[in-house]
């Protein structure tokens, strides 16, 4: 029997502890630390993550049915719902953002050799917002509609790796298109969006910082055109156009000419218009690049399917954040474990693994190959698949 750290500990040592408690002393804390550390609670919270706990009096049983193993997992101090309830509403949400966007330039750095649908040398970046749905009388403070509470975690995403670079968590009456002012463009890259990022005076901001958008076009656009190109139908292609706007206020907030591609959707029987200030790309590649769009709708969903962020520990603002910061720190952490074991799972099957293994004391490496192993095996049976 392997007698080395546990797979939990293991995972874990990929966490750059130093840089932890960098972020820990930016923000000092009147909070008892000496029963209870920073790190406790995040080991507390990251194991509830992929273990899928449901509470924090869950958390505690799990941990307690464990207690001559937390040493060995890292956790030093005392487990209890109280304990960890306080941590979590006390202590600033701030660090375990700050962790986690350390975490994510990590990431970027191993992925960024990495491809995907479109082959192309700069950054391409897909930004949209997701809606938490909260309980108005538990969560007052995230108050959304009349009888309503939410909040928001406007995202953008790195196609390359599908990997967070700015997350930006809001009350539910924060307007998708207000995150425009906080983000800071990248010269040269590209930021691909949906309808209700339609704004072009923030759009002329994006241009003037010569970064490059993709977005949907409205049908209630008002512009006269400038120049067509010729365009290959059989691609579903339609027309790759020049344009200016006309409308006074559209004119007055974007007084640069556009592009307007319009490209026929077989698949879906539907007609999509886009806007963009890229004219170098040929019209196929942008509509490409819109399509990958949806891999940040892949990840709103994965998350909300696979981390916990639909259920809360904590009912305060700080308690919400907290969560959601390290629960995205979580994702990360796999995504960078993945890419330095350099192994073909998914990131589900990976947490899949994770969930169930935390426990035992075979080298992680070895225990994502031999799961890919018995996968590939299975798929080779004469045994037929249920989900066929």
């Amino acid at each position: 029997m392997h007698a080395g750290k546990l797979v939990f500990a293991q995972l874990m040592a990929h966490l750059p502890l130093h840089t932890f408690h960098q972020c820990v002393a930016k923000y000092p804390s009147r909070y008892p630390t000496l029963k209870f550390s920073h790190l406790d609670q995040f080991l507390c919270m990251a194991f509830a993550q992929l273990t899928y706990r449901e509470s924090l009096r869950d958390i505690e049983i799990c941990l307690r049915a464990h207690q001559f193993k937390l040493y060995h997992l890292g956790i030093r101090g005392n487990i209890a719902k109280s304990t960890l309830a306080d941590a979590n509403e006390s202590r600033d949400w701030r660090i375990f953002q700050d962790f986690a966007l350390s975490l994510i330039q990590t990431a970027r750095t191993l992925y960024a050799s990495d491809h995907f649908a479109v082959e192309l040398d700069q950054t391409v970046y897909a930004l949209d917002t997701t809606t938490i749905d909260l309980c108005l009388s538990v969560f007052p403070w995230a108050r959304f509609r009349q009888a309503k509470a939410a909040v928001k975690m406007q995202t953008l995403l790195d196609l390359r790796g599908n990997i967070p670079t700015f997350i930006y968590i809001s009350d539910g009456k924060m307007h998708e298109i207000n995150v425009l002012d906080i983000l800071m463009p990248e010269a040269g890259s590209f930021y691909i969006m949906d309808r209700g990022f339609t704004d072009f005076s923030r759009w002329f901001v994006l241009h003037q910082a010569q970064a490059f958008f993709i977005i949907r076009g409205k049908s209630n656009l008002q512009f006269r055109r400038i120049y067509s190109r010729t365009v290959d139908k059989s691609t579903g292609l339609r027309c790759d156009q020049t344009i200016a706007l006309t409308s006074v206020k559209a004119s007055k907030a974007y007084p640069q000419h556009l592009r307007r591609i319009r490209f026929y959707d077989a698949e879906h029987n539907k007609y999509l218009v886009f806007l963009t200030n890229n004219f170098d790309l040929p019209a196929l590649t942008i509509a490409q690049l819109y399509r990958c769009r949806w891999q940040v709708e892949l990840f709103f969903k994965w998350i909300k399917q696979h981390l916990r962020i639909k259920k809360f520990y904590g009912t305060t603002e700080n308690a919400v954040k907290t969560q959601i910061w390290i629960a995205i720190s979580v994702y990360v952490l796999v995504a960078i474990v993945k890419k330095r074991l350099q192994t073909e799972a998914s990131l589900y099957t990976i947490l899949q693994i994770l969930s169930l293994t935390l426990f035992e004391k075979t080298p992680i490496n070895q225990v994502v190959t031999n799961i890919k192993r018995q996968i590939t095996k299975s798929k080779n049976d004469n045994q037929l698949n249920l989900f066929d």
